[in-house]
């Protein structure tokens, strides 16, 4: 059994006759005629803990988007109860310790007030889910035997993202067409006098960012 990208299949269809009809029948024939012809196809491997690591990574990013929602809601709940507002480093703990010096004078503060107290209430347990999916990304790297986290730049989520995005490069005919897909390939710019280079913008982001933060970190 292989694995044949997507995107190696849609060519395949868009040159075939009948316009790119997509069905069962024409996807099995795209994709072994990608697979026989052109070197697509990949053995399809048992998942492991990169795959695992790759959902732990989605769950974090979906987890700390929540959050980020939550804070921004209870800063803009807060800068109507309180002069100036909250700080912007806004923890549960010190939303809770402003809550507890609010007094409601009126309908809407008296409103307001139970908001704000069921905002902190959950961004309290989406950091203990934040928690919870940091020592199990940090349990399965341990687990894995990578020696990421030796490298200076490279903490336990850092490695858990590479090793669940990086997992996926065995689909790839090359080095260089995974660098592509990170991002981290040079695109070269047409020059009158010499060949230039500029970063590339596309690939998957996530895998990009993480790259960026560990030249950062290093440098």
């Amino acid at each position: 059994m292989v694995d044949v990208p997507s995107a190696a299949t849609a060519r395949v269809r868009q040159l075939s006759r009948g316009g790119g009809r997509k069905n069962d029948q024409i996807d099995a024939a795209a994709a072994a005629c990608a697979a026989a012809l052109q070197g697509d196809g990949r053995p399809l491997q048992p998942e492991g803990i990169a795959d695992a690591l790759a959902w732990l990574d989605e769950s974090r990013a979906n987890l700390a988007q929540s959050r980020v929602r939550l804070v921004n809601q209870l800063h803009a709940l807060l800068r109507d109860l309180f002069a100036g507002g909250a700080p912007t480093d806004l923890s549960a703990t010190t939303a809770a310790a402003l809550l507890r010096r609010v007094r409601p004078s009126g309908d809407a503060e008296r409103v307001r007030k139970p908001i704000v107290t069921d905002l902190v209430s959950q961004i309290r347990s989406v950091d203990s889910l934040l928690k919870a999916n940091a020592r199990q990304i940090s349990e399965l790297v341990a687990a894995s035997g990578s020696t990421l986290t030796s490298t200076v730049g490279i903490g336990a989520i850092t490695a858990g993202r590479l090793i669940g995005r990086t997992g996926r490069a065995a689909r790839f005919p090359s080095s260089a067409a995974f660098a592509s897909y990170a991002g981290a390939a040079p695109v070269e710019v047409a020059s009158a006098d010499k060949a230039r280079h500029r970063l590339s913008r596309s690939g998957d982001r996530q895998l990009n960012a993480a790259l960026h933060t560990v030249a950062i970190t290093q440098i």
